[in-house]
């Protein structure tokens, strides 16, 4: 696991000036190599490599080039068949000068061409130079886990593993992209090619991008099939899937330094841990992080896995000052944050501790069904079928004289859902319920400043997740549901959050679930199969039914949380009333104070929960503050604590 940077400039420079530049921005992403560095620099190309040693520690240093140094690549990931590839390239001759999957990747481009990153089975981003065509070509994974930024500048054009290493170089104004502003607002993630920062984008998973000093120009090497269906029993689907999961296994496990695994105590990372445990023959490192509300944390189902498969198991409870933390979490993923990267960054940091690599349980929701979302299209389909009337006349006041709990997905909260769902269908209903926890198209009216609302008022977020239930990929419903989630929320929210709070402290995560071979074996699992009836992941249940006990796997969801809400109302309270007083964000007419006074007055009043509104808003502000205004994140956290506590 590395970062990479890198500058093709539109004519030639002197190499110095580039070196200087490279170095900047190798400088700024640190975290992500703590271990080395590395740097490669022509008058036509400059690249760069900070490097966290994981395969041939000694011999793996980057860049690496051809014999005849006519190519040479900088890469970021782990390749998990490179050892199958490199004795297949072995018996086409091709020498090897170190042990390392970088080396593999830039022998598979010499050999097979720019289509060779079609061969690679791993989580990567990598550029590789031809110093005769004097072509670049960057390539992302196939599902996205690592990250390309990147920018025109009035040098050339530059990319990173992340954003700040671009910003280093201050050729670029920092500006915010307030169309990607209002669809992160409505849909939580930066969808596209799109980020919060004004010129710069982000290469979309499964793509290659040539690069000249003149020209630009994106391929898409795969795109998610959700057929033909897997034929057989279910016996033998699932036979199929425990074979993958069985194959793809110990690839996942090849480490020079100490590995382990999160252990949540939900399925996905219990089965994780599992097929671990049986294919690694000897007992794996497992962490746990759990909360003292003991109706918030999972410590004692990831203990019964841990007792299960003897793993040398880790435990600890934590009390984490999430206000606080936000300015350091904010910073380190380049937008704002959810309490979803809390968790993520608080495990990552005490995993850190003991091991370098860590695998995780990310992408099992996405594919097999495992949200409660996709029920509750459903539910909410059965529901608009009764009378209108009926509906609206009569169980709408009902409904909306439930009190407000402030508890996680709380009654009130899913009436309210029921009702304005059942307004909508297919498509429009999904989209709708995208938003509706933060902010669907008639809120960010009444937020947006007047000017910028102009601008933005005919560009409805929601409707962006069309295009996934109609490009042909899926055809059941709820493959269209698991195809939109897969494309845009795991690729351009979860695996970012994952990929940055893990970096933060060094750390490298490994998702088996996100391998290219379990996803497109998924993908092909029929619909009814991944959600049946009512009762979601269930395919998954099943096989988990061979390696974790049945209570485990048949509870209801619960998940490593926080009671923000409680929070917001409480010590949190003055925090988000002085974020609305000092709101940068409204002296710089982005946002109305009033409507933001109005979601924190209704919040604290009991009327409605806006925990997801208000959060978001706080990040934001963080990240204004810090990112466009250039504010220290220790100038941050004083604020906060000054706030809080006033």
């Amino acid at each position: 696991m590395c970062g990479i940077v890198g500058i093709v400039p539109r004519v030639p420079r002197d190499p110095e000036l580039l070196s200087a530049l490279v170095r900047r921005m190798a400088g700024a992403i640190t975290h992500r190599g703590p271990d080395d560095e590395g740097f490669f620099v022509t008058p036509h190309i400059a690249l760069g490599v900070r490097r966290l040693s994981i395969i041939d520690v000694k011999g793996g240093h980057q860049p690496i080039s051809t014999s005849d140094g006519s190519r040479v690549v900088v890469f970021n990931g782990e390749i998990y068949n490179f050892r199958s590839l490199r004795e297949e390239l072995t018996r086409q001759g091709r020498a090897f000068k170190t042990a390392s999957d970088t080396e593999v990747v830039l022998q598979a481009f010499d050999a097979w061409g720019p289509d060779g990153v079609r061969r690679l089975e791993g989580m990567f981003a990598f550029a590789i130079w031809d110093e005769k065509s004097r072509r670049l070509t960057l390539a992302r994974d196939w599902l996205g886990q690592k990250s390309i930024y990147y920018a025109e500048t009035g040098v050339g054009w530059v990319f990173a593993s992340e954003i700040k290493a671009l910003l280093a170089l201050d050729l670029l104004p920092r500006s915010v992209d307030f169309e990607a502003l209002s669809h992160y607002m409505t849909l939580r993630y930066l969808p596209g090619r799109s980020t919060l920062f004004g010129g710069i984008s982000k290469v979309p998973p499964a793509h290659r991008v040539e690069v000249t000093e003149a020209d630009r120009t994106f391929h898409r090497y795969w795109m998610p099939a959700y057929g033909p269906k897997h034929k057989g029993s279910e016996r033998e689907v699932l036979d199929g899937l425990d074979s993958v999961m069985r194959e793809i296994l110990p690839e996942h496990l090849i480490s020079e330094v100490p590995l382990g695994a999160f252990l949540s105590g939900g399925i996905d990372s219990s089965l994780v841990v599992a097929y671990a445990s049986i294919v690694s023959g000897e007992p794996i490192r497992t962490f746990s992080v759990g909360v003292h509300d003991e109706s918030q944390s999972e410590l004692p189902w990831a203990r019964k896995v841990a007792e299960r498969y003897r793993t040398r198991h880790f435990e600890r409870i934590v009390a984490p000052d999430l206000a606080r933390m936000a300015p350091e979490m904010t910073a380190s993923l380049e937008e704002p944050v959810d309490p979803f990267a809390a968790g993520v960054y608080i495990v990552s940091q005490v995993t850190s501790e003991q091991v370098t690599v860590a695998l995780g349980g990310d992408g099992g929701d996405e594919l097999f069904a495992g949200y409660d979302r996709y029920v509750g299209q459903q539910l909410a389909e059965t529901f608009s079928g009764l009378p209108a009337p009926l509906r609206r006349k009569v169980l709408r006041p009902l409904f909306r004289m439930v009190p407000e709990s402030f508890g996680y997905k709380s009654l009130a909260t899913r009436l309210r859902w029921l009702d304005e769902m059942a307004e909508k269908d297919g498509v429009a209903r999904y989209a709708e319920s995208a938003a509706f926890l933060r902010f669907p198209h008639a809120l960010k009216a009444a937020l947006f400043g007047e000017r910028l609302w102009g601008d933005l008022e005919s560009k409805a977020s929601e409707m962006l997740l069309e295009e996934y239930f109609r490009d042909g990929c899926a055809e059941a419903f709820v493959d269209k549901m698991l195809h939109a989630d897969f494309t845009t929320r795991l690729a351009d929210h979860q695996l970012p959050i994952v990929d940055r709070m893990s970096m933060a402290h060094s750390l490298e995560v490994r998702n088996p679930f996100l391998d290219h071979r379990v996803a497109e074996y998924a993908m092909r699992i029929p619909a009814g199969w991944k959600m049946k009836g009512r009762r979601i992941k269930y395919i998954t249940r099943k096989l988990g039914e061979r390696y974790l006990p049945r209570d485990l796997l048949y509870r209801r969801k619960q998940g490593f949380g926080f009671p923000l809400a409680l929070w917001l109302r409480g010590e949190l309270r003055n925090l988000m009333l002085r974020t609305v007083q000092e709101s940068h964000l409204a002296a710089e007419g982005i946002f109305r104070r009033e409507e933001m006074r109005r979601l924190l007055e209704e919040h604290l009043s009991g009327r409605i929960d806006h925990n997801f509104r208000l959060w978001m808003i706080f990040n934001l502000e963080l990240w204004l503050r810090h990112y466009m205004e250039r504010e220290p994140v220790a100038l941050l956290q004083e604020w906060v604590d000054r706030a809080r506590a006033a």
